[in-house]
């Protein structure tokens, strides 16, 4: 139950809902009561007639009628307040499944890159989703039958105490034999239950990947082995359930049997006691069936309730483990920090923690504002992870980045990553409009904006021959466009920001030469004041650079200008060579 004191927050955040929800639980059951009273009082008329202790039958017809009418009224009354009661106890656990959710979405925001590499998508998405349910389950049902059978036991054993208590002691046996059981089978269903949760996660990742990654699937021609995969999974997932359910099973029948046993008690202890005048009123007899029967619910819930608890404990738990996962960039200012992009990177080496692989090693070099610099490499040399550490996505390991003088890590992480226009080397687009996904990039933006960023991205004429133009609607991750097309539209989303840093990730590899020179041009003009990042494997994409860099292995090799680094032996005048052969092929 450790893991659920997560959610004390929340209680105490609806603690007056709550405290209404009792209140109107125990009005519901005080009515509720008053039936099996009523009930007996009749019997007792009716008995007390036909002993002739009363003869005047219109007098019992109209006592039986006043019973009638108030046994109808208790009904009612209590169906009533029974209605309130759901709807105060469901409502409050529907408003704490969205605040934790939210809770949990937040927090995955504020969790680094690492945290995505090391975790995948589909445990993610079922602990914000099924496990968040199960906990819901607990906040609401569970919670509102546990107030509602306490308060039922508390009420009706008092009652039942003070007409007959030998009676009373005997009916109850039962239910310590009762409370044994459960408690048996709640440790056997916790850890039935968590093994469940940990298919289902696994499920969900396998089936995410799969629609994710249809293409290839398709591509390979391996639909049967992947199915194979998928029945595989889901038939042991399956049996999982049913171990599960073999186990949740043996409740509700414990529980009529133990019932039933409360009832012959009754019935039998009862009709002696009546039989030796212990109980004076056969009507006795009738309200203390009608009670057992009023309890067998309630009791047959608490090992319902027990099992939601378990369930509800397991995914809590699941949940609070990446709850309690710090991210490891932290915003630590919270003043304004403008940003206008003078950066220097001193002596920066960075190691990958889930690899153990050295991106940079004791990197030096700096960028005015205004200017724009070209980054060259073979792949894996670490040109991206400058770019990710310009970002404050990861922190360094050893040495510092400054902006404009001052240490990166003394910024407001907002200001810096509002004043930066980042298009990724794997252009990422939502499942929405093209409009809108370039409106992301500034949500306020007109259209004419749109239309010239989309202009100058070159992607402008595209998108108007689309049979819907701007209001077209991507598929997931954008499998609607082309590979270059969606380069382009992240470079429109880029540019609509007006940054003051612009950092472009072999964003043009998809593109033809001659588009590729356009947009740079475009570029140029638009990025005159501002810094730009051009990481590329293309050395057209870096020869107008104000300066050129060489990475490989995380160090600098060869850094100049164009015109300076092909008449230098090295690997950006074999690039060059390389890449000019080829257009002349």
């Amino acid at each position: 139950m450790r893991a659920l004191r997560h959610l004390n927050k929340y209680f105490f955040k609806y603690r007056l809902r709550l405290l209404i929800g009792i209140i109107i639980t125990i009005t519901a059951r005080l009515f509720t009561i008053a039936v099996p009273k009523f009930v007996g009082d009749s019997v007792d008329i009716v008995g007390r007639y036909i002993s002739k202790e009363t003869t005047d039958l219109e007098i019992v017809k109209s006592q039986l009628i006043i019973n009638i009418f108030l046994i109808l009224g208790s009904v009612f009354i209590a169906a009533f307040f029974t209605f309130l009661m759901r709807q105060t106890f469901i409502v409050v656990s529907r408003y704490i499944e969205f605040d934790l959710k939210n809770e949990v979405f937040k927090h995955y925001e504020k969790l680094c890159l690492s945290f995505y590499k090391k975790n995948r998508t589909g445990d993610l998405m079922n602990r914000i989703s099924e496990d968040v349910t199960k906990v819901r389950m607990y906040l609401g049902p569970a919670i509102m039958y546990s107030v509602n059978t306490l308060t039922l036991f508390v009420i009706v054993i008092s009652y039942m105490i003070s007409i007959a208590p030998t009676l009373t002691l005997y009916t109850l046996t039962p239910l310590p034999i009762l409370s044994f059981s459960i408690y048996k089978l709640s440790v056997s269903i916790h850890k039935r239950s968590t093994v469940v949760q940990e298919y289902l996660s696994k499920l969900t990742t396998f089936t995410q990947e799969s629609f994710s990654g249809i293409s290839v699937i398709k591509a390979y021609g391996i639909e049967t082995s992947i199915n194979t995969d998928f029945s595989s999974l889901a038939e042991n997932s399956r049996d999982k359930n049913i171990d599960l359910a073999k186990v949740q099973a043996l409740f509700f029948p414990l529980m009529v049997l133990l019932i039933g046993l409360s009832n012959i008690m009754v019935i039998y202890i009862g009709g002696k006691q009546y039989i030796d005048g212990t109980i004076k009123d056969l009507g006795v007899i009738v309200e203390f069936i009608i009670f057992v029967n009023m309890l067998t619910w309630p009791v047959a819930t608490v090992g319902w309730v027990t099992s939601i608890i378990q369930q509800a404990e397991v995914s809590q738990r699941r949940i609070n483990e990446f709850l309690k996962q710090e991210p490891s960039v932290v915003n630590t200012v919270t003043k304004h920090t403008p940003v206008s992009g003078n950066i220097s990177f001193k002596n920066v080496s960075y190691t990958y923690e889930d690899t153990n692989i050295t991106a940079l090693n004791d990197l030096s070099f700096e960028i005015n504002t205004g200017e724009t610099i070209a980054i060259i490499g073979k792949t894996g040399s670490g040109k991206s992870t400058i770019l990710d550490l310009i970002g404050r996505l990861y922190n360094v390991s050893s040495g510092e980045i400054c902006i404009d003088g001052i240490n990166i890590k003394d910024l407001n992480i907002n200001d810096l990553r509002k004043s930066i226009g980042y298009v990724p080397q794997d252009a990422f687009l939502f499942s929405d409009s093209i409009l809108n996904n370039i409106k992301f990039g500034k949500e306020n933006a007109t259209n004419e904006e749109i239309f010239q960023a989309a202009k100058d991205a070159a992607v402008h004429e595209n998108i108007v021959n689309f049979a819907k133009g701007y209001k077209t609607i991507l598929g997931e991750r954008g499998i609607t466009l082309s590979g270059g097309q969606k380069q382009r539209v992240s470079i429109a989303r880029a540019l609509i920001k007006d940054p003051s840093i612009y950092l472009f990730d072999d964003c043009l590899s998809a593109v033809d030469t001659e588009t590729e020179e356009q947009i740079l041009s475009n570029i140029n003009k638009l990025a005159k004041n501002k810094t730009t990042f051009i990481v590329s494997h293309r050395v057209s994409s870096a020869k107008n650079a104000d300066k050129i860099i060489v990475l490989e292995n995380g160090k600098i090799t060869q850094q100049g200008t164009h015109n300076q680094l092909i008449n230098t032996e090295g690997y950006y005048k074999e690039s060059y060579l390389k890449q000019l052969n080829e257009k002349e092929l």
